[in-house]
């Protein structure tokens, strides 16, 4: 009785959230699976991907949509599981989300662009720089995740992933506990520096805790490090300008064994270290993420050039 009524409550909020936040973008259907996308200004393509656990609007609320919207044209798609984007079952590695962006990018008339991923998204970018060299003109990774490591936070977040057990879960049990632990998760986000108001007061929390996107989010947890283990093998062949750039005190991907070690690893990068700064750069230091963007998109058109 308990776990019904908790199916139930969970079922409501989930209704009451969408109602609150209605979809803000429009969508595509690509490969059997439903995108909800944002696409604003004009210019040189450029592709922005989400981390874990968020949505388009970790990059409308930030501000950096409006600042790059002014010289690019900027697109923002929810990851499959995420915001109002479906999530089909199969295993949702960084290269099939690399595939259905090429895809879905195709579908916008997108030949070329450059890409920023935060997070998990950094996975995406990095893959789909590999899967499709072509399309990919430039690379901006922000706090990014890039050579395994033992994290607490997979052993915390993946148990919804779990066939069976983990669907049960985010219906009854997963819900309730995921809107417990966030304020203290989206703490840590920003430490050391305060959650911005505009982020309290305008990013849609209760999307996050939905049944779907917390799947989404268990899943993806659990695949990052073996993601990862697959994708190092690889970084040497990314050969686009590629940008580095994160919290010099982020607390959830450590500095020195992730973004200084992939700068290391990859000669021609570029590495940015925002002192003070924890993951959520694009909140704490928007110009900062967009004057990187630019440079490497300028990198970019030099090479091309020549």
């Amino acid at each position: 009785m308990a776990l019904g009524a908790a199916a139930l409550y969970n079922r409501k909020q989930a209704r009451d959230a969408e109602r609150r936040y209605p979809p803000i973008g429009r969508f595509l259907d690509v490969d059997g699976v439903r995108l909800h996308y944002v696409e604003r200004g004009h210019g040189d393509p450029l592709v922005l991907i989400h981390g874990n656990g968020t949505m388009i609007q970790d990059f409308t609320v930030s501000g950096l949509v409006d600042r790059l919207a002014q010289r690019y044209r900027v697109i923002v798609i929810d990851r499959p599981g995420y915001g109002y984007s479906s999530r089909p079952r199969q295993l949702w590695t960084p290269r099939a989300h690399a595939r259905l962006f090429r895809n879905a990018l195709a579908q916008l008339g997108v030949e070329r662009a450059v890409v920023y991923g935060h997070s998990w998204g950094t996975l995406v970018a990095v893959a789909l720089a590999l899967e499709v060299p072509s399309l990919v003109r430039g690379l901006v990774l922000g706090s990014g995740y890039y050579y395994p490591t033992l994290r607490a936070d997979t052993f915390l977040l993946s148990p919804p992933a779990i066939p069976v057990i983990g669907d049960a879960m985010r219906y009854t049990v997963s819900p309730l506990v995921a809107r417990a632990i966030l304020p203290g998760m989206i703490k840590r986000m920003f430490q050391p520096a305060p959650v911005p108001e505009r982020f309290e007061q305008e990013f849609p929390k209760a999307l996050m805790l939905r049944p779907l996107q917390l799947r989404a989010a268990a899943e993806d947890a659990a695949l990052m490090t073996p993601s990862v283990m697959e994708l190092e093998r690889h970084y040497r062949e990314l050969t686009v300008p590629l940008t580095i750039v994160t919290g010099m005190d982020d607390q959830i991907a450590d500095v020195g064994r992730q973004s200084a070690r992939l700068h290391r690893e990859v000669p021609h990068s570029e590495f940015i270290a925002l002192p003070g700064l924890g993951h959520m750069i694009h909140h704490l230091a928007p110009d900062a993420v967009a004057d990187a963007i630019d440079h490497t998109a300028q990198r970019s058109s030099r090479l091309w050039v020549l």
